[in-house]
């Protein structure tokens, strides 16, 4: 396929954060992400528009066009009459504008970062009837996102979203919880476990396991009537030979047998289990619910019931000694499924397969697989001439999300010097599980997925990077799954570098940001009903700025990647993150 030609004064007019990245051949580029890019092409006022990629064709001047099966180097010439149009954007720049307002004018994408960094807090959306998403609302649905007032200015280090109730994470490491599972009698937010310096939590049925920044795993029940009845620990106190009573009930979760310096560093969790890793790769499981025990194999220990269980307490910490001599760094869990990965890119998978979730072929004689099994990646990839490393692992519900990296190798009978592409890295989604809802966002509705399936919209896609002057894949930064509900996070290209001393048209960009799945409770933001399975955009979290900001034409939601900015006179870290919960959904400020 040739490279597309377009007039070289065409690119000279165009301002840095204009110019295009995104530059996959048309051949290649999968839908919705083919449609967005070509529309862009088309022209510069049709909805979701990037600055940055805002005339897609100019791109043959600035790098190097990958096609299926080769590059191509662009070449500038005069238009002819079989060249596409290039469609220029009439200036909306206003006298007398300051150099920011011109910016907010000219590029959502720049009003949303400056926005992001001026209001953090946390939107909400999907399902109320547990008053979560909108504490002071009787409203059953939230359409479209809102913010929660409580956390307006406030920086959060984690978060974690059920139906019926929250927890978050304070950016001093406090917990704070509300819902109508905390308490039917209190609608707003209330600090419950403080002084344990938590960095991050995941939620069970009915718990809410902590993890301390010292490796300390604390078990707290979700309701404020068992946090006050229940068994308060001893605590030790800053004052030697001193002993206090915890405010509220807890348990611990210790794992046996640590090494010197060994802790827990990350934690993973669903409804009835959760799991926990060290910093020496070791992987242990405990049952994370006050009244089910986990019973569909998802402790990852072989023969282990209510009945079998060694004796202590019933949330005792059991290490997975099949995974002995595998260094786990990362894990991910499911409703009552995890998978684990360790450095080499090998994934284990173990739980309940009655969806196809662990990757592994569906067997309804034998529906729960409780030891860890290796996920037969390669398989996949045969005949393709490229050896895949899996690099990041996600589930939630009944699904797993995987990403691979396959890397171009030389094929049995080929020329090493005649293979153009050879060590070029293709990034790929793959998913598994239930797709009724089109929670597997491979455009298709199936019930039983119980092997991998590519997600064509977040497969192969490639950017030019200014800044390396490289071609490059383009990776997921972070998928969050929720119950039936899914979103993608892209690690495109950012830019949050403009200031006073750059010019008007320098504005920033974040990443993009997409969504699919069930959407029965108005999870996906849409502020429509139906489910959707391709990923998608949804609108800008603050549509009142854009409105004020004079913009008619509809853009597409931007999250603002990590970055020094000052909050209330202070520099912190801050970025943009996704929460898909049980039918809800978060993005919150973070640090």
């Amino acid at each position: 396929m040739a490279s597309r030609k377009v007039h070289a004064s065409a690119v000279r007019s165009l301002g840095r954060s204009q110019r295009p990245r995104i530059i996959q051949s048309w051949s290649r580029v999968p839908a919705p992400i083919a449609r967005h890019y070509s529309r862009e092409a088309q022209s510069a006022h049709q909805a979701w528009k990037r600055p940055s990629t805002a005339i897609l064709a100019a791109a043959a001047t600035l790098a190097v066009v990958y096609s299926a099966s080769q590059l191509h180097e662009a070449q500038a010439e005069v238009p002819t009459s079989d060249s596409p149009e290039l469609l220029i954007e009439k200036s909306k720049k206003k006298k007398g504008a300051s150099k920011e307002e011109i910016r907010d004018l000219i590029s959502s994408q720049h009003l949303q970062v400056k926005k992001s960094w001026e209001n953090p807090g946390v939107y909400a959306w999907g399902s109320n009837t547990g008053k979560v998403v909108a504490p002071d609302s009787n409203e059953a649905y939230i359409k479209t996102p809102r913010r929660i007032p409580y956390f307006d200015d406030v920086l959060l280090r984690d978060l974690k979203l059920d139906r019926n109730f929250g927890a978050a994470v304070l950016e001093n490491g406090d917990l704070v919880q509300w819902g109508k599972a905390y308490s039917e009698d209190s609608a707003q937010p209330t600090v419950t476990l403080k002084g344990k310096n938590l960095k991050s939590i995941v939620i069970s049925r009915d718990r809410i396991i902590g993890l301390g920044k010292n490796g300390t795993v604390y078990s707290v029940p979700v309701s404020k009537a068992d946090q006050e009845s229940g068994k308060k620990l001893s605590e030790s106190s800053w004052i030697p030979f001193w002993e206090s009573t915890s405010d509220i009930a807890y348990r611990k979760l210790t794992p046996k047998g640590l090494g010197t310096r060994e802790k827990v560093t990350a934690i993973s969790g669903g409804l009835e289990h959760v799991l926990l890793l060290t910093n020496s790769g070791r992987v242990f499981s405990a049952a994370s619910g006050t009244e089910d025990f986990p019973s569909r194999g998802q402790l990852g220990v072989p023969g282990v019931t209510w009945l079998t269980r060694p004796e202590g307490p019933f949330d005792m910490c059991h290490e997975l000694t099949t995974l002995k001599g595998f260094e786990i760094q990362k894990m991910a869990s499911g409703d009552t499924h995890s998978l684990v990965l360790d450095k080499e890119g090998r994934v284990f998978a173990f739980g309940d397969n009655s969806s196809g979730q662990l990757g592994l072929q569906y067997n309804p004689e034998s529906p729960y697989v409780d030891t860890p099994s290796l996920l037969p990646i390669t398989k996949y990839y045969q005949g393709t001439n490229q050896v895949p490393k899996v690099t990041s692992i996600s589930a939630g519900g009944q699904n797993s999300f995987l990403s691979i990296d396959a890397t171009r190798v030389v094929g049995p009978s080929e020329d090493p010097s005649e293979v153009r592409t050879l060590g070029r890295v293709t990034s790929d989604m793959w998913s598994c599980g239930t797709g009724i809802r089109g929670t597997l966002g491979n455009g298709r509705w199936t019930h039983v997925q119980d092997g991998l399936t590519k997600i064509p919209s977040l497969s192969g896609l490639f950017e030019y990077d200014e800044k390396n002057k490289a071609v490059v894949p383009i990776r997921m930064a972070q998928i969050s799954v929720g119950s039936t509900h899914v979103s993608a996070v892209m690690d495109n290209v950012t830019y949050l570098d403009a200031s006073e001393k750059s010019s008007e048209n320098d504005t920033n960009w974040g990443a993009d940001v997409l969504w699919w799945g069930g959407n029965e409770f108005y999870q996906l933001g849409t502020g429509k009903r139906n489910n959707v399975p391709n990923p998608m955009y949804i609108r800008p979290l603050d549509t009142a700025a854009e409105i004020e900001a004079g913009r008619k034409e509809e853009h597409r939601f931007h999250l603002t990647p990590k970055h020094a900015v000052k909050v209330k006179g202070r520099k912190v870290q801050m970025e943009q993150r996704v929460e898909c919960g049980r039918n809800v959904t978060a993005v919150y400020s973070a640090v």
